[in-house]
């Protein structure tokens, strides 16, 4: 699959990915963060758009660099017609295509993508995210089963995509546990081998913690015949997203070495903190620093067995946070602050530690002992 000047699939090398952190409606500064990743090894750099001042950035960014850009899109899929002709590859997210218009069958909204990313020269990718499954489908599984939702709703999009003639396309399946990325990428691998896989850990959070999640599913992956792009999802701050490319080349570097750190069972034991990346879509770069400041202070937790989930924006985070034992949607101004799911009020960027600090001791305090 062409994208730009490097090629996914097919035998070919597998190419390291990463996104801007930067507002793409600051050019100067997209344009800066574009560059540096292209230049620390990203094959392809993603850039999000979501409005129209956003898609008049993007074609400035364009005619000031000659990497290889792919575009974010989420609810509104109508802009793809003003961003194809800008971009290498299309990214749209199956969960949030019923989001705009949402009396149109997604397969006509699909059929215009194809339609469009045909016209232009564009591939797609197909962005399948634990975080934001498509409703309909996630209906049709027991709640503890994240896996066929993923499934079913990338070989649907696949299958309409063959049947549309377009067959130009990836598809990524990511999950926040790595364990569960390695059993629903060998799980579509085993029903799609032609179609080449983007991998990678959502939500792996902060380094060096999140690049070890990310190099469990990987290293698993990989060894075998499993994937062709990569991506090591880090939240960290804007000015350090080329450490993304870095981890990622060093993974792919020991694989290719025979150097593997992949350990029988991976699952993470005791406390669990999933953050995603630092990413354009962040509603407020404090975002970064707060989920810095939630693992320096749960550190005294470590042995018990509870997910947190700091979630800097809306793509993922509401599905993120209503999914762990205790979870931060951070918004502009407040930290939505969850207990399973349940909304237990707004509070400050600062006001919000002490109070996930009480929930999180009444939360240990109710474990059974043996977990305890």
């Amino acid at each position: 699959m062409p994208v730009g000047s490097v090629t996914i699939g097919g035998g070919h090398p597998i190419v390291v990915q990463s996104m801007c952190a930067t507002k793409t409606s600051d050019v100067e500064a997209t344009v800066g963060q574009v560059n540096r990743l292209a230049e620390a090894g990203a094959g392809v750099v993603r850039i999000a758009v979501d409005t129209r001042r956003d898609v008049e950035a993007l074609a400035e960014i364009r005619r000031r660099t000659e990497a290889n850009l792919s575009v974010d899109l989420q609810e509104n899929y109508r802009l793809a017609a003003e961003v194809a002709p800008l971009v290498d590859k299309i990214r749209y997210n199956p969960g949030h295509l019923f989001h705009h218009e949402r009396g149109r069958p997604w397969e006509d909204k699909v059929r215009f993508l194809a339609d469009t990313a045909g016209e232009h020269d564009c591939a797609i990718r197909v962005g399948v995210n634990c975080g934001s499954v498509d409703p309909a489908k996630r209906e049709k599984y027991e709640a503890e089963d994240s896996i066929g939702p993923i499934l079913e709703s990338a070989l649907e999009h696949c299958e309409l995509l063959d049947r549309l003639g377009f067959t130009r396309y990836c598809v990524s399946l990511k999950d926040s546990d790595p364990l569960k990325v390695c059993e629903v990428n060998r799980r579509f691998a085993l029903r799609r081998p032609d179609v080449p896989l983007h991998l990678g850990v959502t939500e792996a959070g902060m380094p060096p913690e999140g690049i070890v999640k990310t190099r469990v599913a990987l290293e698993h992956l990989i060894r075998r015949g499993i994937g062709d792009t990569i991506r090591v999802s880090l939240t960290i701050p804007a000015a350090r997203k080329h450490e993304e490319i870095e981890a990622g080349r060093q993974i792919l570097a020991d694989i290719a070495a025979g150097v593997f750190h992949e350990e029988e069972d991976s699952r993470p034991r005791g406390l669990n903190i999933i953050a995603c990346p630092s990413c354009s879509r962040v509603e407020n770069e404090a975002f970064v620093d707060l989920a810095l400041r939630v693992r320096e202070a749960t550190r005294y937790a470590a042995e018990h067995p509870i997910t947190i989930a700091v979630m800097g924006c809306r793509v993922n985070g509401p599905g993120e946070t209503d999914a762990a034992d205790l979870g931060l949607w951070c918004g502009p101004n407040f930290v939505n602050f969850k207990r399973g799911g349940r909304k237990l009020g707004a509070f400050s960027y600062e006001e919000v530690l002490p109070r996930l600090k009480e929930e999180l001791d009444a939360l240990i305090a109710s474990l059974p002992r043996a977990e305890s």
